[in-house]
């Protein structure tokens, strides 16, 4: 894992805040907020896979959110009592980047879980590219 002074130099200031210090992008500014191409969201720190867009919905919170994530191993959670409430804090597994956080007021139908996450946080690769970016395994979820 790079350290702390190579991520600084490659993520965006904002990416660096919200995945190294919790920070939280501003409602309704995040690139994947209102985005849905086909493809997998995966932690821009280290590359892991988090997300696919088949479960993204709108849920109008200003953040992109899912229903779950692409493999509950990637991720972990954590209780988080900042900002005077106690929340269910997501990270991702390998590299313990700060993505946001999980509720429970999603869709019924798909299990009842909101993952609202900061875009920041996230990198998107298409369907088209899954193969060129040594994703091709996520490919099925598409099929």
């Amino acid at each position: 894992m790079e350290n702390k002074k190579e991520l600084k130099k490659r993520l965006s200031k904002e990416a660096y805040e919200v995945t190294q210090h919790a920070a939280t992008e501003r409602p309704f500014s995040g690139k994947y907020d209102d985005f849905y191409e086909d493809g997998i969201y995966v932690d821009i720190v280290s590359g892991q896979p988090l997300f696919s867009s088949r479960d993204k919905y709108d849920a109008g919170c200003g953040w992109p959110s899912f229903t779950k994530p692409i493999d509950r191993d990637n991720i972990t959670e954590n209780t988080d009592n900042s900002l005077l409430m106690t929340r269910t804090e997501v990270k991702s597994k390998n590299a313990q980047s700060h993505l946001g956080h999980v509720f429970e007021d999603g869709p019924a139908a798909e299990g009842g879980l909101r993952y609202c996450i900061n875009s920041a946080a996230l990198k998107f690769i298409s369907v088209k590219d899954l193969d060129k970016a040594g994703y091709s395994k996520y490919r099925q979820l598409f099929d």
